[in-house]
């Protein structure tokens, strides 16, 4: 069903693709994400559309995330690419469609802008009352559904605020506006992306709304059973809290924070997470992207050229392209391994034992202890001395641990 209702939106994607690639004309002419003229009529011509049919696919594009729009120009979002290949990207197109509902019809005019934003956040709750009924709901009992919501909300709202308050300049209030016409635009736009059945009165919930609402509802339980109590934090603060956690309830964990904010910007918060000084964050940063998966591709994807982030990244894209985790160390070089065995062991000299250090000699992918130094010193990693210095108090043979202090040395004055 989603692949069907966005099948118009994908052909127009691939065609500003295929058409206005880098090197060609720009698809947008004003940095309003909205055709140009010229591009609209050229689309219509070549897939054989009326331009007001080109213009609601590219709208629809745009919200389902299959074209990205920067300024003036136009890109393929990672969903348009991996469409024929991931059926998450797919779903996730859809509902990020389904999300958007509220932009895909133009809302009523005459309406106040608060009733409108009223409506807009009381339809969860009608959607809910939808998906439980598991059929055809009269309109009339949505609306006094509705009706019931929004005076719950404008209760929980209602301050008396302190000191003299300016007359408001329009005398009519949210409070006046009757929500009959507002529910009707609702449940029209959200027949429109394909959420629901609207007409003779009624409205019924399609599969894939029904599937949606549903998974909306399991992200708000998962979110609210966070194990461990860390969904309110920050990323940084949340990662610090599963660090002594197995890793099935750090996984659990992630999901919960993960469930409770968007993706585009927990992905965000996560990388930055990552950039910080602590290589243990750094690491299970990238686990918790492993959970996010596919729509974390692009923002790993433009790590990669990042120094301190490069070798996570590499091996996140490899696992993602289906590499098999225990093989996926065979997509970096020689210095990248080099570097994040520097890097985890640093994270291992902050957080971890001085037996788990040594262990840690045992995962380089130098044959021996020399050359691993040698090459250590080379890959100039800002924690090697530290790293040298805690594995050479932590050695249990003093020949080895003399030539890690001597190493250690070495990188401190800049010596050989």
């Amino acid at each position: 069903m989603a692949r069907s209702g966005l099948a118009g939106a994908v052909r127009v994607a691939r065609w500003a693709d295929a058409a206005l690639g880098p090197g060609r004309r720009n698809a947008t002419s004003d940095g309003t994400a909205t055709l140009s003229e010229a591009t609209a009529e050229q689309a219509a011509a070549d897939l054989g559309l009326t331009v007001a049919q080109v213009r609601a696919d590219w709208d629809t594009a745009r919200l389902a995330g299959l074209v990205e729009v920067h300024g003036d120009s136009a890109r393929p979002g990672w969903r348009l690419r991996a469409w024929d290949r991931d059926d998450s990207a797919v779903l996730r197109g859809w509902v990020a469609l389904f999300d958007a509902w509220s932009l895909a019809c133009p809302e009523p005019e005459g309406h106040e802008p608060a009733a409108v934003a009223e409506v807009v956040s009381a339809m969860p709750q009608v959607l809910s009352f939808l998906q439980l009924s598991a059929g055809p709901v009269p309109v009339p009992q949505l609306l006094d559904l509705l009706e019931q919501r929004v005076t719950e909300l404008r209760t929980e709202r209602c301050e008396i605020p302190y000191g003299p308050q300016p007359e408001p300049r329009d005398p009519r209030t949210a409070d006046d506006t009757p929500l009959a016409p507002l529910l009707d635009w609702a449940l029209r736009a959200l027949a429109s992306v394909g959420a629901l059945t609207y007409g003779d009165g009624q409205a019924t919930l399609t599969p894939l709304g029904n599937w949606a609402v549903w998974v909306k509802l399991e992200q708000i339980c998962v979110a609210a059973q966070s194990p461990a109590g860390n969904i309110e934090q920050s990323a940084e603060d949340m990662l610090r809290g599963c660090a002594q956690l197995r890793p099935n309830a750090a996984r659990a964990e992630y999901r919960a924070w993960l469930a409770a904010r968007p993706v585009g910007s927990a992905v965000t918060e996560l990388l930055d997470a990552a950039r910080g000084e602590d290589a243990l964050l750094r690491g299970l940063a990238f686990e918790a992207l492993r959970v996010v998966g596919a729509p974390a591709e692009p923002d790993v994807r433009a790590v990669v050229d990042e120094p301190a982030l490069r070798p996570y990244a590499l091996l996140w894209l490899a696992e993602h392209d289906g590499v098999d985790p225990e093989d996926a160390h065979e997509v970096l070089t020689r210095e990248e391994a080099t570097w994040l065995w520097v890097d985890t062991a640093a994270a291992v000299a902050d957080h971890g034992e001085a037996p788990m250090l040594v262990r840690h000699l045992e995962s380089a992918v130098q044959p021996t202890v020399p050359q691993l130094l040698d090459e250590v010193r080379a890959v100039g990693h800002p924690r090697t001395v530290q790293v040298l210095v805690a594995l050479a108090a932590a050695h249990p043979d003093p020949a080895l641990a003399k030539a890690v202090r001597r190493a250690a040395f070495q990188v401190h004055t800049g010596g050989s």
